[in-house]
């Protein structure tokens, strides 16, 4: 049964005033908080078997490897990829991006077509752009809509044998907007494009089975999915991570070593250059565990009551525009009240305990699409109740009562 009270009761945080006031938080998006679990499990790592990994016969080295990798197991049974080794340890989704277009440099050339999709944040649009730069190779952006979806059409037509790369994000961070990677992913593999995917806002919301979408890189951060900073992982087809060099250089990573030449080891330590976050990744495991045991089918089912409870009350004040009306979109709503900038009501909320984000969620071309400085964002999780959603309805209404 998905208890609602019991949930909220497994966060610490959720139990802090702000203000004065109870926190409110709406800001999942930009990270989620922590279950006790997770803060525990980083707690026994370093009280308990702290030591370096891979390299150390004393028992406590084994110790931490052991559920090191454990926890690298349970990201591939939870993604249903194929192999472990697959499964690329990296600082966060943003490393994992620039690990594959640091590889890619030696892979394209002059007159190469790479498309990224209009709704990416900024971490899937900059290293393409260095990367276009390198090599010559032309970026070309899949247009947006009114509603904040993909023009999927206008993709179709731009698709070529010169195309090489795709990248889009499964879920917009600004928008909430859910797009149809399956079909992206299928129609780029018809023209031999590869296709990395940002899973960044999606991995807290659904269950993607990698296997089934046949994707061919797909990048995630465990601090979106109520686990530590600092952690995530790269899903690469093996085939493609041995095309690959590696994006570092240092301990781990090699086989052998001489003045003369090094030759690396094999996947996954070929990307994982020095000492990784340990407990980070052991913590990401034991988060993955929580939310399976949540189940994502009841997290779905109660993140999608709240945007539409929060949808239908935020549309009936008057002069109030949400972004991103498509039909397919997880639990963000971003919204701006008329002639209001969006800072002033993202402080007037703060005021009363409510955490939201305010300005252009690193999405800034969404933004210049449709001509505002930014928007107010509030972001859902399944640890969110509706009587939380009334209150960001009463903040609203009062912020736009003082500043109207």
């Amino acid at each position: 049964m998905f208890n609602i009270k019991s949930i909220r009761a497994d966060f610490p945080i959720l139990q802090r005033q702000v203000n004065g006031k109870p926190l409110v938080y709406l800001d999942n998006a930009a990270t989620s908080q922590k279950p006790q679990v997770v803060i525990d499990a980083i707690v026994d790592y370093y009280s308990n078997y702290n030591a370096n990994i891979h390299r150390g016969v004393h028992a406590l080295s084994q110790e931490a490897t052991d559920k090191y990798e454990a926890a690298r197991q349970k990201i591939q049974h939870h993604f249903s990829i194929a192999k472990a080794h697959e499964v690329i340890f990296t600082s966060g989704t943003t490393q994992g991006i620039n690990l594959v277009a640091n590889g890619f440099a030696s892979l394209l050339k002059k007159g190469d077509e790479v498309l990224v999709s209009a709704l990416e944040h900024h971490s899937n649009i900059v290293p393409w752009q260095m990367l276009c730069e390198k090599t010559g190779a032309k970026l070309l952006v899949i247009p947006m809509t009114e509603e904040g979806t993909l023009h999927m059409e206008a993709y179709s037509e731009m698709l070529s044998e010169k195309t090489k790369l795709v990248f889009v994000n499964h879920i917009s961070n600004a928008l909430g907007t859910i797009n149809p990677i399956d079909e992206i992913i299928f129609k780029a593999h018809q023209v031999d494009a590869a296709v990395l995917v940002d899973g960044a806002q999606a991995c807290s919301h659904v269950k993607p089975d990698l296997k089934e979408l046949d994707v061919d890189f797909y990048v995630t951060s465990a601090h979106k999915m109520c686990g530590p900073t600092g952690v995530g992982i790269l899903y690469g087809k093996e085939a493609w991570l041995k095309k690959l060099p590696p994006y570092q250089g240092g301990g781990e990573m090699i086989a052998e070593v001489t003045f003369e030449k090094t030759t690396y080891a094999d996947l996954p330590h070929k990307f994982e250059a020095g000492t990784p976050n340990i407990c980070g990744g052991i913590a990401f495991g034991t988060a993955i565990d929580y939310l399976n045991h949540i189940g994502f089918e009841n997290i779905s089912v109660h993140e999608q009551e709240l945007l539409e409870y929060a949808t239908e009350e935020l549309s009936k004040i008057l002069g109030l525009k949400i972004y991103g009306t498509g039909t397919e979109k997880t639990s963000v709503i971003s919204f701006n009240l008329e002639n209001i900038h969006p800072y002033d009501v993202g402080t007037i909320l703060d005021k009363l305990g409510i955490a939201v984000r305010t300005g252009h969620h690193c999405a800034q071309p969404i933004m210049e699409y449709f001509k505002i400085p930014g928007t107010v964002r509030a972001s859902f999780a399944f640890y969110n109740t509706k009587e939380e959603v009334d209150l960001l309805i009463a903040g609203v209404k009062k912020a736009k009562q003082m500043l109207s």
